[in-house]
Order: structure tokens, then sequence, then C-alpha cells
């Protein structure tokens, strides 16, 4: 397990727009090959200082797009069959090459994303890092969740047969690198890790902010194919800097799903696209959340102003750019709640402006933060006071405030606002509170804070807050993601499209299977994770009972 970003406060790195890999190759990857591509040259560029950084690009075309799937869809014969000690292998490979180039990999990621060093560093540690958590439940093997009901030939009235059944991967995976993860959300991100772990391909679409971190990793996977001789076609990359070659990536007949972590329009677009496939195929889409925090009386009374503090850090942490930031905190009207706004103004206006990820990605939230601002029905409750003008892109934290009637009444102040912004819905009784919660659309999280002895007076609002998400925390800070087998990273909708599924921690690997039964199959036949015997010594439910004993 790991937990990851736990720091609130680290500087930026600006410096000279040089990566120290000089020779970076900036081709498209196709079935582990670098391949020429006849099309512009695309770069990267540092948001803090608004200049380009050294390397070129290639974006790709459609008959890249082609022979990357065709190759995927081939090498998929072979490495869906691979023996799972191999497949392990594999993925702790890409893990030992990304580990191995961590240096000059944080250094161009800093460079091309406006994070800061620390940050990126612990995020090598989190790709690494899940990529040997799917390797070590690989190498397991009980994912696969085999079900045996022997047979019964003389069961009256009728016989039963013999029925076994497992999980299968269900080929190539098109995975959308993420803005606000260049490494664990990109090409070697839980995405691509989850599904190389299932048994399928992957071709990833590089974001256009991360063209050379993209570089690097795809060269480290490459190295990690040939190493393990894995087949070829089970990785390429593509580099765009628009839309055409994701649209074509969705619409190719030989893809079979789709990841995707961004805005609500970008994963609703991918969706459709989908949809309207003559073979529809599903899209596992992230779209964001507001994350809504509910601070109860009692917590508020007690300790008002470390409360503040904590929030305020949680609020701005990496300029607010995660897809769990508290962008909602709701509470009851009281004294406490006034102490609490008053140390939360203050604590906001001393946090500093940073850089965000894209100079598209700060003018959608200086738009936003603006429309707030001169919205008559809300009002600022602070705002940063320290704005660093030597670089582009900077962001200031803004907290609002809103009463839980306007709030109600006025869906725009539901939707998310990307970046170091958050709402203070005030509320004048528990049943409007209630309402208000009621009101919201599906998160990602939601977390209650609150004395112990308080909650049991609270269990309709906790009832409410469970329909509404995918993670429920008690008193913590949402930004903060564990990565293991118990977390459940999704939400209804709109958080994410498909409220059943994770895309962080191992069960992220249930994406890209389906269930196959086999019946009245002779022993040498049926894959090991089905014989009699056990061969693989998994955990298997062999009639309604889970063993590894040898049926």
């Amino acid at each position: 397990m790991m937990r990851w970003l736990t720091a609130l406060n680290y500087l930026p790195v600006v410096g000279e727009n040089k990566s120290i890999n000089k020779d970076m190759n900036g081709k498209n990857i196709i079935a582990s090959t670098y391949v020429n591509a006849n099309e512009k040259n695309l770069n990267a560029i540092n948001p803090a200082t608004g200049l380009a950084i050294e390397g070129d690009f290639f974006k790709a075309n459609e008959s890249l797009v082609n022979d990357a799937l065709a190759s995927a869809t081939e090498a998929f014969q072979l490495y869906r069959s691979i023996n799972k000690d191999l497949k392990a292998a594999f993925l702790n490979a890409v893990a030992d090459e990304i580990a191995a180039i961590t240096e000059e990999l944080v250094k161009r990621a800093a460079e091309e994303s406006g994070l800061p060093l620390p940050r990126l560093q612990g995020e090598v540690g989190r790709t690494t890092g899940q990529l040997r958590l799917f390797a070590n439940l690989v190498a397991e093997g009980s994912w696969v969740n085999a079900i045996i009901e022997t047979a019964q030939p003389d069961r009256q009235p009728l016989p039963k047969s013999d029925i076994r059944r497992m999980m299968i991967p269900i080929g190539p995976v098109v995975v959308f690198g993420a803005s606000n993860f260049p490494l664990a959300f990109s090409v070697a991100g839980g995405d691509t890790a989850s599904a190389l772990a299932s048994g399928c391909p992957v071709v990833v679409k590089a974001h256009p902010a991360h063209y050379g971190t993209s570089a690097l990793v795809g060269e480290a996977i490459k190295k990690a194919v040939e190493k393990t001789n894995m087949p070829n076609g089970i990785f390429s990359m593509l580099y765009d800097d628009g839309y055409e070659i994701g649209a074509a990536l969705v619409k190719h007949p030989l893809t079979k799903a789709v990841t995707f972590t961004g805005s609500f329009k970008g994963g609703m677009a991918l969706v459709k696209l989908a949809d309207e496939r003559e073979n529809p195929i599903p899209v596992f889409a992230e779209m964001g959340s507001i994350n809504p925090v509910i601070f109860l009386p009692d917590a508020l009374t007690n300790k008002a102003e470390e409360l503040a503090k904590k929030y305020a850090a949680s609020i701005s942490l990496g300029a607010g750019q995660f897809c769990t930031n508290p962008g909602l905190m709701l509470a009851i009207e009281s004294p406490s709640l006034t102490t609490f706004k008053k140390s939360l103004a203050d604590a906001i206006a001393a946090v500093p402006s940073a850089t965000m990820l894209t100079n598209g990605i700060a003018d959608n939230y200086n738009r936003l933060a603006t429309e707030v601002i001169n919205n008559d029905k809300a009002s600022i409750l602070g705002i940063s006071n320290l704005t660093d003008k030597d670089l582009k892109n900077q962001s200031k934290a803004i907290v609002a405030e809103i009463s839980a009637t306007e709030f109600i009444e006025n869906p725009e102040f539901r939707e998310e606002i990307f970046g170091p912004y958050s709402l203070l819905v005030v509320a004048k009784d528990l049943s409007e509170l209630e309402s208000a919660i009621s009101s919201l659309g599906g998160q990602l999280t939601a977390t209650l804070m609150a004395d112990k002895e308080e909650l049991k007076n609270y269990i309709s609002l906790l009832n409410k807050l469970t329909d509404k998400t995918g993670r429920i925390i008690l008193n913590g800070v949402p930004t903060g993601v564990e990565v293991c087998a118990s977390m459940q990273h999704g939400g209804p909708f709109p958080a994410t499209n498909d409220s059943r599924f994770t895309s962080v921690g191992s069960t992220a690997i249930y994406r890209f299977v389906r269930p196959l039964a086999y019946q009245d199959w002779q022993q040498d036949l049926l894959p090991d994770e089905l014989k009699d015997g056990n061969p693989l010594n998994i955990f298997r439910t062999v009639n309604q009972k889970l063993t590894k004993a040898d049926e």
C-alpha cells in the first residue's frame, strides 16, 4: 500500500527551459518500436514561463492508429495466455526502468507541469508502487475469481453439468493520459498498469502537456517489453495536439475499452463516441467532483481554528488541481462557524499563488472564479494576497460563501471549479443542510468532520452522503489516495460514468475483464486456473466454498 501527497507546501521548479535529456526520442511508438510520422512537429510548453521546452515530438496520424491497434490485437492472442509469473516480471521490469530514470523524469515533468519536485518524486513512487502492486496481484493469481461447480450426473430430476467460470481479458485498451498526474495517471499510470495486468495490450494517447515526460516513460516500457520478451504489440503510444487521434482511437473497431481522467465535457464526448460505434464499448471516465465536506457542530465548537488551517492547506494543495479537491464545504450557522470562517479567510489570504498545469486550465479557473466573485448570490470569504508576478498561469486561492437556500436554487454553484477554490454553504438548520446535500450529484468523496459522540445524531445525513459518493471519509481531508485493494476511486454520475468500478487500487483490474464459463470441458483443455488439482495454487470457489484445496 502507498499513502502519498501528504506534504502541503512545495516550491515549483522554474529555471531554464532545457531538459537534461537531450537525446529524448520524440517519435511515436508502435508495437514497442519507434516509427516515423510525416505530420507536424510538436513542442511542450513550460506553464510557468510560457516558453517551449527542448525536444521535438511528432503528431500521429490515422495510419499509425490502425497499425497500433492491429499490432495490439495480434499481440493479445499471445499475451492473454502468458504465464502469470512472466506477466508479473514484466510489470516489475517497467517499474524498475522508471525508477532508474527518476531524476531526469522528475526534472522533465516539473518543467512541463509546473508541479514541484517533491510532489513529482512522490508520484514516481506511486507509479512504480502500483505497477508492483499489480505484479503481486497477478503473481498470486486468485484475482481471476475462479468458480467451479462440479458435475452431479445422478441429480434428479435432471443431471447437473460441470461448469467452471473465471475472468478473462477483453482486448486492446486505449488509455488517455491525465493533465494533473503526468506520471501516476499517464503512460505507465494506474490505467495502463491495471490493463496490462489483466492481459490486455495498451495504446496510450500521450497528454499534449506532457510530451517529454511521456517519451521518457514510453521508452521505459519499451525497454521492459524487450528485456522480458513480451509480445511487442502490447504497447504503443501516440502524440497529438488536439482531438483527432483520440477520436480515431475510440472509434476504431479493434479497441475494446477506453479509460479517461479529466473534465465532464471530455469524458462524455468519449462516452458518446463509444456508444455510437457499431459495437459499443465501455468507457471508464472519471470526470470530476466537488467532494463535499460537512462540518458538524461539535467538531467546529472544539477545533474551529485547527480545521480552518487544515482545510486551507487541502484546498490549495497542488494549486487545487486534484479530482479530490474539497470544492464544497457545508455547515450550520453558529458562533463556532463564525470563528472557523475568520480563521479560514486568514489562512487562505496567506496562500501563495501557484502555477497551473496549462494555460487553458489557468484561463478556465480564472474565468470561473471571476464569475463567482461577481455573482451577487455569493460573497468572497477569503482570497490569496500573494501573487508571483514573475511567473505565468498563476492561480489565487479563493473561498466563497453562499446560503444553503441560494445554493439549492442555483445549480451553477454545484459545478466543479478546477483549481484552489472552495465554496462554503451555510445552512440555518439540519433540515436545510440535508436539503443541500440532497441537491448534489455523484461525488468521488464525501467527508464528515465530527466528534465521535455526535455522529449518532446524524444518521439520516450520513445515509444521504453514502448515496452520493464512492468514498466517505471521517475527520480527514480528501486530497490523498491510498493505493490498495480496498480503495474505491469512483462514484455515482457525474463523478464517473460507471460507479461500479475504481480507477485506483488493485480492483481496477476488473474494468478490463469479463466472465467466461466452461461447461463440460475435459481437463486438459481447461485453463490452469480451472483444472482439477489447482495447479496454480490459487483461491477458488469450489462447490460454494472458498478454498485452495485440490478439488
